[in-house]
């Protein structure tokens, strides 16, 4: 499967990122931090940026100066942010707290009250999906009213208009009311979806059995899907199409963090897919983009440029899996 463009519409949050300073510092420890943008949805936007693609978020922000401060970080990444909306009230942009270390890492989200949460159906009838290639969502989206429905009517309007859907799992057991309504509402959101990535937690839980989360996979693309990426951290990634599977490997490089792979993967592998690139290589360039972002401070700061990802590809000496020598 090919994209006809690289001009994508995101469905999803931006919120704040605050991570303690110096890197390796625990946030227990810190009394300095720096700020940068936030949420899986607007870091999938910057991945794609900073890779020569065009990306436009749909979600609501606070009316505050947290809110006002994503809008600015969108700004800076390049994100049109034209249905970006501001709510008031109590409504309040996600906030997390990550450190930039690997042994006892710990990441703490702030989720209460969430601004994103309250996307409406208008604000996704307001777009002109026949502007863009590809609708991009991630899971969280569907988690809570009224942005579940407003979602899945972007989804309906998206797929009028002929637009590739991309669903990546990104399951968060805390904003859900529970796993059962969050397998349901995934299952169902899976079936609509052009592509599916998601890592084998994600799709064993939208089996409703870990054992059973390949099957999961190779059930949705047998249904319909054009292909499902299932993602296994360091044993890399099983790719199922309708023409077959393709088993590929990771990057190995010092991580700093275990956080920002998935956002990065997605932005890489989407447009890989958009330049043409065999769905094998645009894996690949997905793998790739994430070992870079997990060996870096922060999220969006640290997408590569297509020259810094050209040039890690060039010079790295290859993907590789479990127990293979690095």
């Amino acid at each position: 499967m090919q994209l006809q463009g690289k001009n994508f519409l995101i469905i999803g949050r931006a919120g704040m990122d605050m991570y303690p300073d110096p890197p390796g510092t625990r946030t227990e420890d810190a009394t300095h931090f720096f700020t940068c943008l936030g949420g899986s949805s607007a870091n999938i936007g910057v991945a794609i940026t900073r890779l020569g693609g065009q990306a436009s978020l749909v979600t609501r922000v606070a009316d505050d100066a947290i809110g006002r401060y994503c809008c600015n970080q969108l700004d800076h990444y390049g994100i049109d942010r034209t249905h970006v909306h501001a709510e008031g009230g109590e409504a309040r942009n996600s906030l997390a707290v990550v450190e930039t270390r690997i042994e006892d890492h710990q990441s703490v989200i702030y989720r209460n009250g969430a601004a994103d949460f309250e996307m409406t159906i208008a604000d996704v009838e307001a777009v002109d999906y026949t502007a863009f290639d590809a609708l991009i969502t991630t899971g969280t989206v569907f988690a809570a009213e009224p942005s579940r429905s407003a979602a899945f009517r972007a989804f309906e309007l998206a797929k009028e208009a002929g637009l590739q859907l991309i669903f990546d799992v990104d399951y968060r057991p805390y904003s859900w009311p529970s796993a059962a309504v969050a397998a349901e509402v995934y299952s169902r959101a899976g079936a609509m979806c052009n592509v599916i990535v998601g890592n084998d937690v994600e799709f064993g839980f939208m089996a409703g059995d870990y054992d059973q989360g390949l099957e999961k996979a190779r059930e949705l693309v047998g249904n319909g899907a054009a292909i499902a990426v299932y993602k296994m951290g360091e044993e890399g990634a099983v790719t199922i199409t309708p023409e077959g599977e393709i088993r590929t490997g990771i990057f190995r490089t010092e991580a700093l963090k275990p956080t920002g792979a998935g956002d990065s993967f997605m932005g890489g592998f989407v447009v890989g897919l958009a330049d043409g690139l065999p769905i094998d290589e645009a894996v690949l360039q997905g793998s790739a983009n994430a070992a870079m972002v997990v060996a870096r401070v922060g999220c969006a700061p640290a997408m590569p440029t297509r020259a810094e990802l050209d040039a890690f590809l060039n010079e790295h000496p290859g993907p590789t899996r479990a127990g293979e020598p690095a």
